[in-house]
């Protein structure tokens, strides 16, 4: 067990991910070409109206589901409607938010325009923390209505033009299809006003998707309602981002290689699980910690993964310490 461990710890991270992210995107965006079909319940953006993917974001089914007329969801459809929920918590409990940093197509594709950014030697964007703690609310916003709105089109407060909102709303549903070569997805449905309005906010959703992706890093995964949902369930996951608050010094080398801007991953001494809601599992920060096992990746309370003295040199691949991030700034 030690010398997997250690193997792991040796890990080039950005070569292990890019080849893993690689893997799922051809999978999700792929899928059918291969006969792979992994069901409608998957706990990222692996859209539905993809003709060709290998499986569906959980999203699309939900809301179908929450649609039907009261006395019909609370009756035998219940069943239904609980087989879906626990398939997705299933899948969600293996790797936990690691399906974002990993496994979802748009998470992948936002890392993809980023390094074609860094390519072009273009500076990224950041937010002051009053704007990330403003801006990380809209994900909720957007859970709510992928929960709520179906419910409320149940008992007739919302005509049927409401069903599967934010489906028309989300990129993944112009973006996705994109890659197959299937761009029915682009147009304004002009049939009725509340079709206008959804279409023509996904069009403009999708246009800022690429805008902000390209500024922005992980730009769309602030306002993702599925890593919402992720969090909430994320304590029953089997996979943890663990810290040893005794081991850090603060010096600020995992909030540095941080997507998320997530400052309590340097800051927060006390707390044992340092996962929050923006966090896509990307495990940059456990990389690049240069204390000993101040940061780990447990699995049922085994390290599998933790920080190291010369983690940031030998397992982000770079000569200094923040070289990229820095030249970035």
């Amino acid at each position: 067990m030690n010398r997997i461990r250690d193997a792991i710890n040796r890990i080039d991270l950005r070569k292990f991910r890019f080849w893993i992210q690689l893997f799922f995107f051809v999978l999700f965006v792929y899928g059918a070409y291969f006969a792979i079909d992994l069901g409608r319940e998957l706990p990222i953006f692996s859209c539905g109206y993809n003709r060709e993917t290998g499986g569906t974001c959980y999203f699309l089914a939900l809301q179908h589901q929450l649609a039907r007329p009261w006395d019909r969801l609370f009756s035998t459809a219940s069943i239904g409607v609980l087989t879906g929920f626990l398939t997705f918590l299933a899948w969600f409990i293996i790797f936990n938010k690691a399906w974002c940093g990993y496994a979802c197509p748009l998470g992948t594709l936002q890392d993809w325009i980023t390094s074609f950014r860094k390519m072009l030697k273009i500076p990224y964007g950041t937010y002051s923390q009053s704007q990330y703690k403003a801006l990380k609310k809209i994900k909720y916003i957007f859970l709510f209505i992928v929960i709520v709105f179906p419910l409320l089109l149940g008992i007739g407060l919302l005509d049927g033009e409401w069903r599967g909102a934010f489906c028309k709303m989300c990129p993944g549903r112009l973006i996705t299809p994109l890659f197959t070569g299937d761009v029915s997805q682009w147009t304004i449905d002009f049939s009725t006003n509340t079709a206008i309005f959804l279409t023509t906010f996904g069009l403009g959703f999708t246009v800022l998707f690429f805008v902000g992706s390209f500024i922005k890093k992980r730009f769309f995964c602030f306002f993702c309602p599925m890593s919402a949902m992720h969090y909430i369930f994320s304590d029953w996951a089997l996979l943890k981002l663990r810290k040893d608050g005794e081991k850090c010094t603060k010096c600020g080398d995992c909030y540095n290689v941080c997507d998320m801007q997530i400052k309590d991953i340097a800051d927060d001494v006390t707390s044992k699980n340092i996962l929050r809601d923006d966090c896509i599992f990307c495990m940059k920060c456990v990389a690049a910690c240069p204390e000993e096992d101040a940061l780990h990746v447990d699995i049922l309370n085994m390290k599998v993964f933790t920080s190291t003295k010369g983690g940031f040199t030998k397992r982000m691949g770079m000569d200094k310490p923040n070289k990229d991030e820095n030249d970035e700034k």
